[in-house]
């Protein structure tokens, strides 16, 4: 966790100490390109002169291919031996004129596609670290739209206490900024890994290639701009008193949640289309806002409302019977399409974290159950003890439905099993979110 914390302090000081540093223009030969032939040199173009440099062309193996780097001007060149059929890593880094060390990473194939720079040679996989920030990811985007979806709907025409209106608004808020920070966190945590670089040099470290040139950092740039968004509807909505300003406020938020299915597994694995897109964008906010409603229930309304806690379970167990359909249904799709047999689920590293999975959402599911065909009809004739003891019966429900969440965060970034024999293709886009 000090890693993690570490990164975040370095991406928050990061716009105000990289103005000076020297910054990479264009390379040659460019980001992700497949060439005919190999180059015979490889040119770095920089806004400024740089010393020191360094320029490694790495193949599959490891071995460096590229001689020693020199400056000519603002650009840095490196002879580059013969190169075979094949992907290679361009790893490089210099001291620019402020005395801080930039670099870089990115991938190019000769007669083959390259690679993505997140599966550049050396690149560091899904940490342990990168599943608790996912896992945050989920948390605060659940609180998002669940809190949303659970206020339009669930309390919809009720005139509701100020303290319960403060706190879901606090809710919602706390959801969006922790999807924004926890985003950005996600990415530099990536990027880090790809680019093995120590953290002081990451500061200023060329991050273009994995911005503009994965799907990672295409969906990155796009859902930070979509859910400031959403925070800027949140504030409005706020200031003015105006809960109509609510609705396009979910409708962005729900959106832009597809970008986690157009950048992972259901996007770039084999046997990817658009139908398995929608079903893990179904599968995905479907689970956040089950998750986040119920906790916005036992958060806001439970403690601060006795009075609407029989009126929002029944609307609550309503929508949550829909949401849990659309989950279960979408996720058998996606089940049966990434795993090529049963015994992969035993087999496989994917396929265990995916048993894990299916267990505690088995559990959440009996419990969620429970309360819609149990506790629901009870509800309006039981007693202040028994509505009592309904909140405490929540609790474990949205314990349990957050680890759901947690298993969720390490699926997503475990590799399926292969469907068959892959081809060079596959192997150079396939690519895990």
């Amino acid at each position: 966790m000090r890693r993690v914390a570490a990164v975040a302090l370095l991406a928050l000081l990061l716009p105000a100490q990289a103005a000076a540093h020297a910054t990479l223009r264009g390379t040659t030969p460019r980001f992700g390109v497949e060439l005919r032939h190999g180059p015979r040199e490889l040119w770095l173009d920089l806004d400024q002169t740089v010393t020191v440099p360094s320029v490694r062309v790495l193949g599959r193996s490891g071995r460096n291919f590229a001689w020693r780097a020199e400056v000519r001007g603002t650009n840095v060149v490196a002879r580059v031996a013969p190169l075979r059929r094949g992907v290679y890593t361009v790893r490089w880094h210099a001291l620019s004129a402020d005395a801080h060390t930039v670099g870089g990473v990115f991938t190019f194939g000769v007669r083959v596609p390259a690679p993505p720079p997140t599966e550049a040679y050396g690149a560091e996989g899904p940490t342990r670290a990168e599943h608790v920030v996912r896992w945050l990811y989920f948390v605060s985007l659940a609180l998002l739209l669940g809190t949303l979806a659970f206020r339009l709907v669930c309390l919809r025409r009720v005139a509701l206490p100020p303290a319960v209106e403060q706190r879901l608004t606090l809710l919602s808020a706390v959801g969006v900024v922790g999807t924004i920070e926890v985003g950005i966190l996600a990415f530099c945590l990536r990027a880090e890994g790809a680019l093995q670089l120590p953290l002081g040099d990451f500061l200023y470290a060329d991050l273009s290639p994995i911005a503009t040139g994965t799907r990672l950092g295409t969906a990155f740039v796009a859902m930070t701009l979509g859910y400031a968004v959403v925070a800027a509807l949140l504030l409005v909505a706020w200031l003015v008193d105006r809960t109509a300003l609510l609705v396009p406020a979910f409708a962005v938020a729900l959106g832009f949640a597809s970008g986690l299915s157009l950048s992972g597994h259901s996007a770039a694995d084999a046997g990817a289309s658009w139908k398995s897109q929608l079903a893990d964008w179904v599968h995905l906010s479907a689970a956040s806002v089950w998750v986040g409603g119920l906790v916005a229930m036992l958060v806001a309304v439970w403690p601060l409302a006795p009075g609407l806690r029989r009126l929002a379970f029944a609307r609550f167990s309503r929508l949550a019977m829909m949401l849990i359909g659309l989950l279960v249904v979408a996720g058998i799709y996606l089940s049966v399409l990434r795993l090529p047999r049963v015994a992969a689920l035993w087999e496989e590293p994917y396929g265990r974290v995916l048993l894990v999975k299916l267990a505690l959402v088995s559990v959440a599911l009996a419990w969620g159950a429970f309360h819609h065909f149990v506790i629901a009809p009870a509800l309006p004739r039981g007693g202040d003890r028994f509505v009592v003891r309904v909140g405490r019966s929540l609790a474990g429900e949205a314990l349990v439905a957050t680890a759901v969440l947690l298993a969720a965060a390490v699926l997503v970034d475990s590799k399926p099993p292969p469907q068959g024999p892959p081809s060079p293709s596959t192997q150079a886009h396939a690519y895990a979110r």
